[in-house]
């Protein structure tokens, strides 16, 4: 496991992310999802429903699928999301000398317990932990963080947690993604922006905010605009947010921009609308030059450079658009790290 250098300090920061498979063989690719799914935050069925549905239906086809995929984005050093994600680590302990930085991965390598053992052996018992996840949802920042806890649970000596909370509508995180924005798009000839978000089953939305004494997620077209206090609970509202505060701020104006989610998984409705349908309209309906930002990854990964950077691109093209620009995520930024670093001191 790469890490910053140690420095037998007692106060550590800890940067987690979803993760990645080793490499892009099949074998390595079903041992990854074979963890990722088996997780009940992720497919939240009832037990005897998540393993015959993950046994029967899912690893026997689709680590071929995914593997295929993931050999397309593969770089002579490695997954970009693992490098990416090291090499921020790196930057941010260059930014906060005197603190043990280390990043982990949900799923597959480093693990969060490979992350405790090594700051158990330097002696660190104080560790500041910071989810990469700009908006909160059980599938990701909840798995994380159970994950880190049950881990921790099973060493000898306590360790003392100060978590993050999630930076969906963070002043510099907004401005960070609206700069790479404006970059990007004072480059494309009239732009029409994509706001692009993971997306989710509506039952997990729903799940979130129905201790809330409000109508239903779904009941209004315009209910993530204006969520009031769903917004401390919402994924889909904490992604309108982000959004609209990045367009705001990147001056794109309210009829040259949307928000869809991609990534969809199985027959149950997810959030909508949905990235892949939206791609193919948006020619039929005059929008030639297309700019996809997914600022509900902080580092490219597979969902960023082959769902969209690929699959959508040649979607698009296909439907009758004449460019399309994918504006990559903060990544290992200098500045980003800074802020990161910021948060962690």
């Amino acid at each position: 496991m790469e890490t910053a250098k140690s420095t037998g300090n007692s106060t550590g920061a800890l940067l987690l992310n979803l993760g990645t498979p080793d490499s892009p063989r099949v074998f390595h690719v079903r041992r990854y999802l074979r963890q990722f799914l088996s997780d009940s935050r992720v497919i939240d069925l009832p037990a005897p429903l998540r393993f015959l549905l993950l046994n029967l239906v899912i690893l026997p086809l689709r680590p071929y699928k995914s593997a295929e995929a993931y050999a397309k984005i593969w770089t002579s050093a490695g997954s970009p999301l693992l490098i990416h994600t090291r090499d921020l680590a790196s930057e941010v302990a260059r930014q906060i000398p005197g603190t043990s930085v280390r990043f982990a991965m949900r799923y597959g390598n480093p693990s969060i317990e490979s992350a405790l053992d090594a700051f158990e052996q330097e002696g660190v018992r104080r560790i500041r932990v910071i989810p990469l996840y700009p908006q909160y949802a059980t599938a990701s920042t909840a798995s994380s963080l159970a994950e880190l806890y049950e881990c921790a649970a099973r060493k000898n000596d306590p360790f003392e947690f100060e978590i993050l909370p999630p930076f969906f509508a963070d002043p510099d995180f907004v401005r960070l993604t609206a700069k790479h924005a404006s970059i990007a798009l004072d480059k494309i000839t009239d732009p029409y922006v994509l706001f692009s978000f993971h997306g989710l089953p509506e039952r997990q939305i729903k799940r979130s905010t129905e201790k809330l004494s409000v109508e239903s997620c779904f009941s209004s077209q315009d209910c993530c605009d204006h969520p009031g206090e769903r917004l401390s609970l919402c994924y889909r509202a904490q992604s309108f947010a982000t959004a609209h505060a990045v367009a705001k701020l990147a001056g794109i104006k309210s009829d040259r921009y949307e928000i869809a989610f991609q990534s969809r998984l199985g027959r149950t409705p997810w959030i909508r609308p949905y990235t892949d349908e939206r791609i193919k309209a948006l020619p039929g309906l005059g929008i030639k030059n297309l700019a996809v930002i997914c600022p509900s990854f902080t580092a490219d990964c597979l969902e960023t450079l082959e769902e969209i950077d690929i699959r959508a691109r040649e979607d698009f093209l296909r439907a009758g658009g004449e460019s399309f620009h994918y504006i990559p995520c903060l990544n290992s930024d200098a500045e980003w790290a800074r802020v990161v670093a910021s948060w962690l001191s």
